[in-house]
Formats: C-alpha cells, structure tokens, sequence
C-alpha cells in the first residue's frame, strides 16, 4: 500500500496565480508534500503527502485563504507533464506581456492615454506574475520572496503614480487623448494575448500554473477590450472622461495584483 495521502482542499479565495505562489512557497519547502495540484478555475487544490493532512491544513490556515479539508486517502503519486514545454510557452507568454509593457507605456504618454498605460502596468504585472513562476526553479524560496516583495511594491508604487496622475488630469484641463492610438495599440495588444492564450491552450495542461496563466490572459482580453471601448467614446463624444475612467479603473486591478504579490512575500 502506498505511503503518500492526498488531500483535498477546497479554497475559497484562491482565484489567480497569486494565491498558487503564496500556496507553493507556504507548502513546497515542507519536506512531506511531494506534489500540488491546482484547480483554480474550482478553487480546489490537491495536497500529495506524507504525514498527518491537519499539519498541512494547519499551514493553509495561516495564508487566510478560506480554505477547507473535503478528505484524504492513500494514492500513488502523481507524474508531473513536461516542464520543459510548459516552460517554453510561458516564456513566450511572458516576452508578449512584457513587449506589449514597454509599446503601451510608451505609446500611453505620446497619446496621452491613462487607459493605455494603465493596460502597459497590467502586462507588466502579469509578466511579473509569470517571471516569478520561472525565476529560481528549485532554488530557495526565500530568494523568490525577495523577488516577490520588489516586485510588489515596485508595481504598488507605479499604479499609486498612475492614480494620482488620473486625479490631476480630472481636476485640469488635460488634453483629450488621441482616440487613434487608443484603439490600434490594444488591437494589437489585444492580438498578442489572443496569441498567449491559443500557445497556452495548445499545451493542453492541467497544470495549475497553465491553468492560471489562461484566466489571467483572458482577463487581459477584457482590459484590452475596455481601452478600445474607451477609443471609441473619446472619439464620439469628443471627451478625455471615457480615457481616465478606464484608467482607473485598471489602475485599481493593478493596484490589486500589487497587494497580491506581496503576500508571496510574508
């Protein structure tokens, strides 16, 4: 008979990448968990273990996740898919989301757009979700949380400068962004996600970080979708309103995912 439980949990507040890091440096450096499986999409989480399943509920506890013990029984353990594959694809997911970083930052201030450089610091807070996955594979975790605090706080302070700068150009008499480059830079954004998706897709995992990097590529797609809506009303109503709404309100899931990161942090 085998000597490795596993454990099932249901995670109530387990629903982006972010909480699958906090859960993997939580539990990943114990040497009695051998595998995670993730269903974020379900929020369930599958534990491979040795050892008592109320230790590792017990270390759940404290990430304050609303996590739950469904049951445990005896198992053989899982065999990982190719990493090597998975690892190419998330690369390549990870050099879109940051190419389209540095093109929406940069176009966002030529035309003026909150609303496009607000989408660039979503890319970028994506990719900094994806390097995290990749950076230091099998190295110590408290290398990555290092990592992790930087990159929190880093992406904290950038969407606080993005808020403030919505504020002034609410309360001036701010240029109206040129709708033009609102509208072809998210296409084209909106392209390279399409792309990330369908390489994400093609993989056909069921790991739990493929998993989460197709939900956090597909709310990218709505981002995109809003900057491009937002072109669209600044051009008919002739107005800059439209822009620094949309701003906002990415800056806000920005700001969100900051918050995330620096709980893989603690």
């Amino acid at each position: 008979m085998s000597d490795i439980n596993k454990s099932t949990f249901k995670v109530s507040q387990m629903d982006c990448p972010s909480e699958e890091q906090m859960i993997r440096m939580k539990l990943e450096s114990n040497p009695q968990i051998k595998y995670l499986d993730f269903d974020i999409p379900n929020r369930r989480l599958e534990v491979y273990h040795q050892g008592n399943a109320q230790e590792v509920n017990k270390a759940l506890g404290e990430l304050k996740l609303g996590e739950k013990l469904l049951g445990t029984e005896k198992v053989e353990t899982p065999i990982s898919e190719d990493e090597t594959k998975q690892k190419k694809i998330l690369w390549w997911v990870l050099y879109i989301n940051f190419g389209f970083f540095v093109i929406e930052m940069t176009t966002g201030w030529i035309s003026s757009s909150m609303g496009l450089i607000a989408d660039s610091l979503d890319m970028l807070a994506d990719s900094i979700v994806y390097a995290l996955s990749l950076f230091a594979v099998g190295g110590a975790i408290s290398r990555k949380k290092k990592v992790a605090k930087f990159s929190g706080y880093f992406q904290m302070a950038l969407a606080l400068l993005g808020f403030s700068e919505v504020v002034r150009r609410f309360l001036s008499s701010s240029e109206t962004p040129l709708f033009q480059w609102m509208i072809i830079v998210s296409i084209f954004a909106l392209i390279g996600n399409l792309v990330s998706l369908w390489l994400i897709n093609k993989a056909k995992s069921k790991e739990a970080h493929m998993q989460a990097s197709a939900i956090f590529t597909s709310n990218d797609i709505i981002v995109n979708g809003g900057v491009i809506l937002a072109g669209v009303l600044v051009y008919f109503l002739d107005s800059k309103w439209p822009d620094l709404v949309i701003g906002g309100i990415v800056f806000a899931f920005v700001m969100r995912g900051a918050i995330r990161i620096l709980k893989l942090s603690k």
